[in-house]
C-alpha cells in the first residue's frame, strides 16, 4: 500500500452478523499454532531478564458484554453481542500493518481488500479471555507504533512514509535471541498480531482459494471413499504402527 503521507481511513466494511462468523472460525483455526478456542488463545510469549525500550503504559477498562453465552448459536448469531472497541485511529493502523503482511500480489487480493481489518477488530472486542490477553497485547502494540513515529517527527505511525514504517517493522518483524533488547516486546507482539492476520486472511473465501483448500465443499451422489493412493498410504501408516490387526476388525 502507498503511503504518500496522506492518512488512510478504513470504513469497515462487513457486517456484524458476518464477522462474527468469521469470527468464530478463526477462533477455531488450528492452521497457526496459538490460535484455538476462545477460552484456550495462548498469551504472548513472557520475556525474562532485563528488558530495555520503551513500552507504553497502558490502563484498558475491561470488556463486561456477556458474549454468546452457554447455548450459541454460531450459524446465525446475534447481530450485536458486543460493541467494537477499535478506534477510528487504531482501525486505520490495523488496516496498514494487515496491508505489510499480505499486500496485494498478482491476482491475490491484500488482506484489507478481504476484510480482515473487520475480523480483528471483533476479535479484540470479544469478551473471551483469549481474546482479552490479544487485545492488550494489540492496543499496546498499537501505541507502540505510533510512539517510534514521534521520534520520526511523525504525529503517528499512519503518517509515516511506506520506508519509515518498513524499517521500524523490519525492527520488530523476526523474533530471536539475537534482536535488541529495546525490541523485544514489540517483537512478541508484532508476531501475535501477524498470526491473527494470516489466520484471518486464510479463513476468508480468497485465502483458502489462495491455498487451494478443496474443503467445505459439498459432493454430489455418494461419498466415493479416499482414493487407492491414500488408502495404500493409510496402511503402510497402520501397518509401521503395528496395528494392522486392530485396523479393519469383523463384526
Amino acid at each position: 500500500m502507498s503511503n504518500n503521507n496522506q492518512q488512510r481511513i478504513y470504513v469497515p466494511q462487513m457486517s456484524r452478523r458476518d464477522s462474527l462468523k468469521w469470527l468464530g472460525a478463526l477462533a477455531a483455526t488450528t492452521a497457526v499454532p496459538g490460535l484455538v478456542a476462545c477460552s484456550d488463545a495462548v498469551p504472548v510469549k513472557q520475556t525474562t531478564g532485563t528488558i530495555t525500550g520503551h513500552w507504553p503504559e497502558l490502563k484498558l477498562t475491561p470488556i463486561s458484554a456477556a458474549g454468546y453465552g452457554t447455548d450459541p448459536n454460531l450459524i446465525m448469531p446475534p447481530a450485536t453481542p458486543w460493541p467494537r472497541t477499535l478506534t477510528t485511529a487504531q482501525l486505520d493502523t490495523v488496516a496498514v500493518l494487515c496491508d505489510w503482511i499480505i499486500p496485494s500480489e498478482g491476482s491475490n487480493p491484500s488482506a484489507t481488500q478481504v476484510k480482515v481489518p473487520d475480523v480483528i477488530d471483533e476479535w479484540v472486542s470479544a469478551p473471551y479471555d483469549g481474546q482479552q490477553r490479544d487485545r492488550e497485547t494489540i492496543f499496546h502494540l498499537l501505541a507502540w507504533l505510533d510512539d517510534e513515529a514521534k521520534l520520526h517527527g511523525a504525529k503517528s505511525f499512519i503518517a509515516l512514509t511506506d520506508e519509515k514504517q518498513q524499517s521500524i517493522l523490519d525492527a520488530i518483524a523476526t523474533r530471536d535471541d539475537n534482536i535488541q533488547g529495546a525490541y523485544t516486546r514489540p517483537a512478541d507482539a508484532f508476531s501475535r498480531y501477524r498470526a491473527l492476520v494470516l489466520a484471518g486472511y486464510f479463513s476468508s473465501p480468497q485465502g483458502r482459494k489462495d491455498i487451494g483448500f478443496k474443503g467445505n465443499v459439498a459432493i454430489g451422489g455418494d461419498y466415493p471413499g479416499p482414493s487407492e493412493e491414500a488408502r495404500a498410504h493409510i496402511n503402510k501408516v497402520i501397518d509401521d504402527l503395528g496395528l494392522s490387526e486392530y485396523a479393519y476388525p469383523d463384526y
